[in-house]
């Protein structure tokens, strides 16, 4: 699979969070969404085009189709806030479409043939239907070409050593692990059972824990002696850590009940809060950095094109009321 397709999702998400249209916006007329939504799906509302990108008009039949493949929701189903948010997003789009076209960027045969096996493949997760031999229209490849040329645009960024470094320097306090606990269960199906293996294993050293887990527990870990793994506070179900983190190390709790059956709770270990070290962290950072930078690289990338080509958005034509970001 391409590099540009395989980054498609994390594109979209990005464009998904861009707000440079919202400062040249205007509020859209006062009025019900929900109650907007319907008359225009009724046909009720008539209006003109809500955005112009040099010779291409777009109008409420696009935005609305447009939200309906990338979300899989219907309009009328969305917050006014969510459709305002969805629009910015769809002019980004709409310019990015259009630059790709005056740059005379292309899908080959193979990328529209893999793409439509893709999206049959979603429609179908059993793959008992074949993929179709061709889109009912050319528009259904946009989405695709969007993320080729924007692949362009970011396929150059990288995170430097030095920049994860910074991150970590400036969020050490994102990196501070709370208390955590290494706990061990035996886990079986009825309380008199479980009172008998408690009494055995109670007052007994951690191997004939291990032992009786590996012979008694239900519980998917028995077979590494019921050595579950290692939590803090909230990984838990309540019921279950006001017992654990309760306990000594070394100890064993009484019966706990759960959905899952008894459950008998062992405290192997504790560790105190501490820093991840660089070396921990830096997977973590330099995602958010290349995330970050990302977003940056498009922002400035759709500001240049929306300074160069001929567009206008019209939110007042809008099916619901649009919000701006600042409202």
């Amino acid at each position: 699979m391409c590099g540009y397709q395989r980054t498609g999702r994390a594109v979209l998400a990005v464009l998904a969070l861009s707000s440079l249209l919202a400062s040249g916006c205007n509020r859209g007329e006062k009025s019900n969404p929900v109650s907007r939504v319907a008359n225009y799906v009724q046909g009720k509302l008539k209006r003109g085009p809500i955005l112009k990108v040099e010779n291409q008009e777009f109008t409420n039949d696009d935005l609305a189709a447009y939200i309906k493949a990338t979300g899989g929701n219907e309009a009328r189903s969305l917050s006014a806030e969510s459709l305002s948010r969805l629009f910015d997003r769809f002019v980004d789009e709409k310019t990015l479409l259009e630059a790709a076209r005056q740059r005379n960027l292309t899908l080959t045969p193979d990328e529209k043939k893999n793409y439509l096996a893709k999206l049959a493949g979603e429609s179908n997760p059993d793959r008992s239907a074949p993929a179709p031999d061709a889109p009912e229209s050319e528009g259904v490849f946009d989405g695709l070409l969007v993320e080729k040329y924007t692949y362009q645009v970011i396929k150059d960024v990288r995170v430097e050593d030095s920049e994860v470094q910074a991150y970590y320097d400036e969020h050490k306090k994102d990196f501070l692990l709370p208390e955590r606990v290494q706990v061990s269960q035996i886990l079986v199906p009825t309380e008199q059972k479980a009172v008998e293996v408690l009494r055995r294993v109670e007052n007994a050293p951690e191997a004939e824990f291990r032992k009786t887990a590996r012979e008694e527990s239900s519980g998917p870990e028995a077979f590494k002696g019921g050595l579950m793994g290692i939590y803090k506070q909230g990984d838990l179900p309540y019921d279950m850590e006001k017992v654990i983190f309760a306990l000594d190390v070394g100890k064993i709790s009484q019966v706990v009940e759960s959905a899952y059956g008894y459950h008998i709770f062992r405290l192997d270990r504790k560790f105190p809060p501490q820093l991840q070290s660089l070396n921990e962290a830096a997977p973590a950072v330099r995602i958010k950095v290349l995330d970050r930078k990302i977003k940056d690289a498009l922002s400035i990338h759709l500001g240049g094109l929306k300074d160069t080509l001929s567009w206008k958005a019209s939110p007042e034509n809008l099916f619901f009321s649009y919000q701006r970001l600042d409202q």
